[in-house]
Protein backbone atom coordinates (compact mmCIF):
# COMPACT_ATOMS: atom_id res chain seq x y z
CA UNK A 1 0.00 0.00 0.00
CA UNK A 2 1.32 3.55 -0.61
CA UNK A 3 1.68 6.05 1.82
CA UNK A 4 0.28 8.94 2.12
CA UNK A 5 1.92 12.03 2.18
CA UNK A 6 0.17 13.95 5.18
CA UNK A 7 0.61 18.09 5.67
CA UNK A 8 -0.02 19.33 9.30
CA UNK A 9 0.22 23.22 10.13
CA UNK A 10 1.02 23.45 14.01
CA UNK A 11 0.62 26.09 16.48
CA UNK A 12 2.47 25.91 20.08
CA UNK A 13 3.79 27.70 22.57
CA UNK A 14 7.64 27.09 22.82
CA UNK A 15 8.07 28.20 26.22
CA UNK A 16 8.58 24.91 27.78
CA UNK A 17 10.21 23.02 24.78
CA UNK A 18 13.94 22.79 24.40
CA UNK A 19 12.97 24.49 20.33
CA UNK A 20 11.95 22.40 17.11
CA UNK A 21 14.36 19.55 16.91
CA UNK A 22 14.31 16.20 19.06
CA UNK A 23 16.90 15.93 21.27
CA UNK A 24 17.82 13.03 23.87
CA UNK A 25 16.95 14.09 26.71
CA UNK A 26 15.31 17.85 26.61
CA UNK A 27 11.55 18.17 25.84
CA UNK A 28 11.19 19.46 21.99
CA UNK A 29 8.45 19.60 19.85
CA UNK A 30 9.25 17.21 17.41
CA UNK A 31 9.46 14.55 20.19
CA UNK A 32 5.94 15.54 21.56
CA UNK A 33 4.08 15.58 18.40
CA UNK A 34 5.77 12.12 16.76
CA UNK A 35 5.48 10.46 20.43
CA UNK A 36 1.75 11.94 19.75
CA UNK A 37 1.49 10.52 16.30
CA UNK A 38 3.06 7.06 17.49
CA UNK A 39 0.24 7.06 20.27
CA UNK A 40 -2.12 7.80 17.52
CA UNK A 41 -1.37 5.44 14.21
CA UNK A 42 0.50 2.54 16.34
CA UNK A 43 3.73 2.77 14.71
CA UNK A 44 6.61 4.92 15.15
CA UNK A 45 6.17 7.84 12.58
CA UNK A 46 8.92 10.62 11.37
CA UNK A 47 8.25 14.23 10.90
CA UNK A 48 9.89 17.06 8.06
CA UNK A 49 9.44 20.66 9.57
CA UNK A 50 9.75 24.09 7.52
CA UNK A 51 12.37 25.12 10.05
CA UNK A 52 13.59 24.62 13.17
CA UNK A 53 12.62 26.76 16.08
CA UNK A 54 14.97 27.99 18.82
CA UNK A 55 14.24 27.49 22.87
CA UNK A 56 11.31 29.25 24.18
CA UNK A 57 10.23 30.47 20.30
CA UNK A 58 6.19 30.05 19.95
CA UNK A 59 4.57 29.19 16.20
CA UNK A 60 1.56 30.18 14.48
CA UNK A 61 1.94 28.55 10.84
CA UNK A 62 4.94 25.50 11.65
CA UNK A 63 4.14 23.28 8.76
CA UNK A 64 5.10 20.08 8.83
CA UNK A 65 4.87 17.10 6.83
CA UNK A 66 4.87 13.02 7.66
CA UNK A 67 3.90 9.81 5.84
CA UNK A 68 1.97 6.66 6.50
CA UNK A 69 0.09 4.03 5.48
CA UNK A 70 -2.72 4.03 7.90
CA UNK A 71 -5.92 5.25 6.04
CA UNK A 72 -7.93 4.68 9.07
CA UNK A 73 -8.34 8.40 9.62
CA UNK A 74 -9.83 10.72 6.91
CA UNK A 75 -7.34 13.85 5.81
CA UNK A 76 -10.14 16.10 7.55
CA UNK A 77 -10.45 14.33 10.55
CA UNK A 78 -6.59 14.37 11.02
CA UNK A 79 -6.53 17.60 13.44
CA UNK A 80 -9.19 17.08 15.67
CA UNK A 81 -7.90 13.26 16.43
CA UNK A 82 -3.78 13.84 16.62
CA UNK A 83 -5.30 17.08 19.27
CA UNK A 84 -7.15 14.71 21.62
CA UNK A 85 -3.20 12.99 21.79
CA UNK A 86 -1.30 16.11 22.28
CA UNK A 87 -0.56 18.71 25.27
CA UNK A 88 -2.21 21.82 25.48
CA UNK A 89 1.35 23.50 24.57
CA UNK A 90 1.23 22.11 20.98
CA UNK A 91 -1.73 21.83 18.81
CA UNK A 92 -2.57 21.02 14.93
CA UNK A 93 -4.08 23.98 13.33
CA UNK A 94 -4.98 22.22 10.15
CA UNK A 95 -4.71 19.06 8.12
CA UNK A 96 -4.84 17.54 4.82
CA UNK A 97 -3.15 15.28 2.35
CA UNK A 98 -0.51 16.83 0.23
CA UNK A 99 1.06 15.77 -2.95
CA UNK A 100 3.80 13.06 -2.96
CA UNK A 101 6.22 15.56 -4.22
CA UNK A 102 5.25 17.74 -0.99
CA UNK A 103 8.66 17.91 1.33
CA UNK A 104 7.83 20.69 4.05
CA UNK A 105 11.64 21.41 3.86
CA UNK A 106 12.63 21.83 0.51
CA UNK A 107 9.30 22.95 -0.66
CA UNK A 108 9.06 26.46 1.57
CA UNK A 109 9.39 29.31 -0.13
CA UNK A 110 10.39 31.48 2.96
CA UNK A 111 9.61 31.46 6.72
CA UNK A 112 8.48 33.96 8.71
CA UNK A 113 9.28 35.29 12.34
CA UNK A 114 7.26 38.38 14.41
CA UNK A 115 9.32 39.21 17.33
CA UNK A 116 7.45 41.32 19.77
CA UNK A 117 9.00 44.40 21.70
CA UNK A 118 7.33 45.64 24.84
CA UNK A 119 8.59 49.28 24.81
CA UNK A 120 8.02 51.43 28.20
CA UNK A 121 5.24 51.45 30.12
CA UNK A 122 3.97 49.36 33.29
CA UNK A 123 5.48 45.60 32.87
CA UNK A 124 2.38 43.70 32.49
CA UNK A 125 2.92 40.05 34.24
CA UNK A 126 0.75 37.96 31.79
CA UNK A 127 2.83 39.33 28.43
CA UNK A 128 6.50 37.99 30.00
CA UNK A 129 6.76 35.30 28.44
CA UNK A 130 5.69 36.63 25.16
CA UNK A 131 7.85 39.87 24.28
CA UNK A 132 11.12 41.32 24.92
CA UNK A 133 10.80 44.57 27.22
CA UNK A 134 12.67 47.58 26.34
CA UNK A 135 12.79 50.53 28.93
CA UNK A 136 13.68 53.51 26.85
CA UNK A 137 11.77 55.01 24.10
CA UNK A 138 12.17 53.34 20.53
CA UNK A 139 12.80 55.56 17.68
CA UNK A 140 10.22 53.48 14.79
CA UNK A 141 11.54 55.54 11.75
CA UNK A 142 15.20 54.83 13.25
CA UNK A 143 14.86 51.22 13.64
CA UNK A 144 13.04 50.65 9.93
CA UNK A 145 15.98 52.69 8.52
CA UNK A 146 18.27 50.02 9.77
CA UNK A 147 16.13 47.32 9.30
CA UNK A 148 15.96 47.96 5.68
CA UNK A 149 19.59 47.50 5.67
CA UNK A 150 19.04 43.57 6.59
CA UNK A 151 16.93 42.95 3.28
CA UNK A 152 19.23 41.16 0.16
CA UNK A 153 21.66 38.62 0.07
CA UNK A 154 24.58 39.55 2.65
CA UNK A 155 26.76 37.09 4.67
CA UNK A 156 24.82 37.03 8.36
CA UNK A 157 27.81 35.54 9.72
CA UNK A 158 28.07 38.26 12.56
CA UNK A 159 24.41 37.34 13.79
CA UNK A 160 25.15 33.61 14.15
CA UNK A 161 25.37 31.88 17.44
CA UNK A 162 28.33 30.22 17.95
CA UNK A 163 27.91 26.65 17.46
CA UNK A 164 26.07 27.51 14.34
CA UNK A 165 26.24 24.32 12.13
CA UNK A 166 25.39 25.68 8.94
CA UNK A 167 27.70 25.04 5.62
CA UNK A 168 27.30 29.10 4.85
CA UNK A 169 26.24 31.79 6.68
CA UNK A 170 24.60 33.80 3.61
CA UNK A 171 21.24 34.34 3.91
CA UNK A 172 18.56 36.03 1.57
CA UNK A 173 16.14 38.31 3.42
CA UNK A 174 13.00 39.17 1.45
CA UNK A 175 11.59 41.74 4.21
CA UNK A 176 12.20 43.27 7.54
CA UNK A 177 10.53 46.39 8.89
CA UNK A 178 9.22 47.51 12.77
CA UNK A 179 5.45 48.21 13.43
CA UNK A 180 3.29 48.93 15.98
CA UNK A 181 0.81 46.51 17.54
CA UNK A 182 -0.89 47.53 20.62
CA UNK A 183 1.01 47.23 22.91
CA UNK A 184 3.78 45.78 21.23
CA UNK A 185 6.17 47.57 18.87
CA UNK A 186 6.38 44.20 16.04
CA UNK A 187 9.88 43.49 14.27
CA UNK A 188 8.91 41.47 11.07
CA UNK A 189 11.36 39.43 9.31
CA UNK A 190 10.83 37.09 6.33
CA UNK A 191 13.66 35.47 4.35
CA UNK A 192 14.66 32.30 2.71
CA UNK A 193 15.88 30.60 5.68
CA UNK A 194 17.70 32.01 9.28
CA UNK A 195 20.93 31.07 11.17
CA UNK A 196 20.30 29.82 14.73
CA UNK A 197 19.64 32.40 17.09
CA UNK A 198 19.80 35.11 14.03
CA UNK A 199 16.29 36.99 14.53
CA UNK A 200 17.02 37.20 18.37
CA UNK A 201 20.61 38.82 17.58
CA UNK A 202 19.28 41.21 14.91
CA UNK A 203 16.64 42.48 17.38
CA UNK A 204 19.34 43.03 20.28
CA UNK A 205 21.25 44.47 17.94
CA UNK A 206 18.60 47.44 16.61
CA UNK A 207 17.82 48.02 20.11
CA UNK A 208 21.25 48.76 20.91
CA UNK A 209 21.65 50.85 17.91
CA UNK A 210 19.25 52.38 18.33
CA UNK A 211 19.81 53.13 22.37
CA UNK A 212 23.17 54.23 21.23
CA UNK A 213 21.62 56.58 18.14
CA UNK A 214 24.39 55.12 15.93
CA UNK A 215 23.69 55.70 12.41
CA UNK A 216 21.49 53.15 10.82
CA UNK A 217 23.82 52.35 7.97
CA UNK A 218 26.03 50.99 10.91
CA UNK A 219 23.71 47.54 10.22
CA UNK A 220 25.19 47.26 6.01
CA UNK A 221 28.85 47.23 8.18
CA UNK A 222 28.22 44.58 10.52
CA UNK A 223 26.71 41.90 7.81
CA UNK A 224 29.64 43.31 5.03
CA UNK A 225 26.91 44.92 2.94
Amino acid sequence: MDARNVRLTLAYDGTDFCGWQRQKSDRTVQQVVEDALERMLGEPVRVQAAGRTDSGVHATGQVINFRTASTSIPADRWAVALNSYLPEDVQVVSAGLAPDSFDSRRSALARGYRYQILNGGARLPHLRRYCFRVRAPLDVGYLNRAAAQLVGEHDFAVFAAAGDASASTVRRVLSASFYPAVPFLVFRIVATSFLWRMVRSIVGTLVELAEQSAPPGDVGDLHGQ
